[in-house]
């Protein structure tokens, strides 16, 4: 097998990664102390906190504002920089030897003094099997997940595994009304169907590129999916970004495990 590609890695970062594996091992974490908890019962241990950050500039793209359409060239801009900032964050976790990474928050960040540019950044909690087997994806890379660590925890008690946090993007140009339509509704209750099919293809085209991802690394199903909507671009444009975990199922024959019922006294 190939070594794995990433996204390089400022010195800052490696040197705080080198620094971190020398010398009797302290790791840092995200995780709170019940999912700390939880984590190590699933067999994972905690090396330490890793994150990776893009900071990327936005283009501009020109539309109708008759048009309801989507801004390609928007779309494609916030997808890369996602994944560059995601790709540095599996870099570092794959230097600390990690088989995945677990609790990632995928965040943007704007600065007023950079009005078209945006920073992402992803940050996560690299852990590592303590069975002596390792779970990295077929291409090598450390799965990745927005799960809790209670959340994995039970997706490890009953046989499966996060693969990647998988993502779509869409930004979307909504077409405006004419002056003649939005006088014709004036003080009436009524559906707009050309706002409402504007968005919900937007939607769409966000969730199938997620649900495109989970199917090119083989993953038997996504979950924990949301559809966010951020609005970068000022009026009548916005972007559907969807979210979710793939997994697969590696060890059908688990036995559940089955709840305690508690009942309170008094």
């Amino acid at each position: 097998m190939t070594a794995p590609l990433y996204a390089p890695l400022p010195e800052s970062a490696k040197g705080r990664l080198v620094n971190s594996q020398q010398g009797k091992p302290c790791f840092t974490s995200d995780l709170s102390v019940n999912e700390f908890v939880l984590v190590s019962q699933a067999g994972f241990e905690p090396l330490g906190m890793v994150m990776g950050s893009s900071v990327y500039h936005v283009g501009v793209q020109g539309a109708g504002w008759k048009v309801s359409q989507e801004l390609g060239y928007l779309s494609q801009a916030m997808y890369t920089a996602r994944e560059l900032a995601m790709s540095r964050m599996e870099a570092e976790a794959a230097q600390l030897g990690a088989d995945g990474v677990i609790g990632v928050a995928l965040r943007p960040m704007n600065y007023q003094f950079f009005g078209d540019v945006i920073e992402f950044v992803s940050v996560g909690t690299a852990v590592r099997s303590t069975d002596g087997q390792q779970y990295r994806n077929i291409d090598g890379k450390p799965f990745t997940t927005s799960l809790s660590g209670q959340d994995f925890w039970t997706l490890w008690q009953h046989g499966w595994i996060p693969r990647r946090l998988v993502l779509g993007s869409c930004v979307y140009h909504v077409a405006h009304q004419t002056l003649r339509q939005t006088l014709s509704q004036a003080g009436v209750n009524t559906e707009l169907p050309a706002f409402t099919q504007a968005i919900y293809d937007a939607r769409e085209l966000a969730m199938s590129r997620m649900q495109y991802e989970g199917q090119q690394i083989g993953a038997d199903g996504i979950v924990g999916t949301r559809v966010d909507d951020h609005r970068f671009w000022g009026e009548h444009a916005l972007e559907f970004l969807a979210t979710g975990t793939a997994v697969n199922r590696i060890r059908p024959d688990t036995v559940p495990v089955q709840p305690h019922m508690t009942l309170p006294l008094g």
